[in-house]
């Protein structure tokens, strides 16, 4: 069958090309009802516009590029926060007509400044959405800096200057996580932290410590212990706190991998959860659901992120700058119990 054409669908829907043009990109001054019946021929012909044609009228590429952490360097990957992020841009290209140019990098490569200028210039990008941790490493920023790109930070940890960038509230949510652990009777609640390069992550150790501030609980030094967000990490904060002379009755991990590290070496030492041991995490990644007992988490609001972002950079978004807030929510599932007598 051949591929249907701008004209086909000017046919179709009774109108000019130009019309139609301005109805795919999504220019204004077009009444609802001409909108509507273009819209109706596109999907009727299932019409897709030429990319390299809207490129050359538009001086635009029409395509938004996500850059994120590889995942694949880790032991025990884990692709919730990926996935999330993507079907956020995703949502926003297509009520827009753009692409989404997906690219993983290992930010502790020399060279990845470099990779993502070249991937910039090769991919002519519009706009690039640059997820954590990479949204807060000056080499990273400042090389996409150097091309001009219009880019939005996600969870750059802090205000950025004058550019509109789009967070979680971290810190506040920890801090009521540590709420509801405190409302269960917990009173030494235990924190694992993220790694250091996530400032965004490092916020929740600071929630935690408001947490037990106005709990009126004691910040302990052997209650912290660091972890790199990834599981094994979890499993080692948990064998060091579990072997404590008076070991913690909740642990809080700032992440699900760190988290699940926890319920596995519960599980290992004996420890039930959550009758002897509340374990909570914060992403609520697809992880949260897939473990015994289900995990008690904070659950990041990632593909409203990822899809005001790319709204931004499309120029669809009535914010400009400044440090967007979207709140979290807190997932009360079956790790978490009234602390032990």
């Amino acid at each position: 069958m051949p591929r249907a054409t701008i004209n086909k669908v000017a046919e179709l829907a009774g109108v000019s090309i130009k019309t139609v043009s301005r109805v795919v990109n999504n220019e204004p001054n077009v009444r609802q009802s001409t909108r509507d019946m273009v819209n109706k021929a596109i999907a009727e012909l299932n019409y897709r516009p030429n990319l390299s044609a809207r490129s050359l009228a538009s001086h635009r590429s029409h395509l938004i590029g996500l850059v994120y952490d590889d995942p694949s360097v880790y032991v025990a990957p884990s692709a919730g926060y990926i996935f999330a992020l993507q079907q956020g841009t995703l949502n926003a290209c297509r009520t827009a007509n753009y692409e989404l140019l997906i690219h993983p990098c290992n930010y502790r490569n020399k060279n990845v400044g470099r990779e993502l200028q070249s991937l910039i210039e090769q991919a002519r990008l519009d706009g690039l959405v640059l997820a954590a941790p990479l949204s807060n490493m000056p080499r990273i920023v400042d090389a996409i800096a150097e091309t001009h790109t219009p880019v939005v930070r996600l969870s750059p940890g802090h205000q950025v200057s004058n550019e509109y960038s789009v967070g979680t509230d971290d810190r506040q949510s920890s801090c009521k996580m540590v709420g509801h652990l405190a409302s269960l009777g917990h009173r030494r609640i235990a924190f694992i932290s993220g790694h250091r390069s996530h400032e965004a992550v490092g916020n929740r150790l600071q929630g935690y410590r408001d947490g037990l501030r106005e709990n009126k609980l004691p910040y302990e030094d052997e209650l912290v212990v660091a972890g790199d967000n990834s599981l094994a990490s979890g499993e080692a904060a948990a064998e060091e706190l579990l072997a404590l002379e008076k070991p913690p009755t909740a642990i809080f991990a700032a992440n699900d991998d760190m988290a699940a590290g926890v319920i596995r070496v519960a599980h290992r030492m004996g420890v039930e959860v959550p009758k002897a041991l509340s374990v909570a995490g914060f992403d609520d990644s697809s992880l949260a659901l897939q473990i015994y007992p289900s995990l008690t988490t904070i659950k990041q609001p990632l593909s409203a992120m990822g899809e005001r972002a790319a709204l931004a950079l499309m120029g669809k978004s009535s914010v400009s700058n400044g440090l967007e807030i979207i709140p979290s929510t807190m997932m009360v599932r079956e790790s978490t119990a009234a602390a032990p007598a």
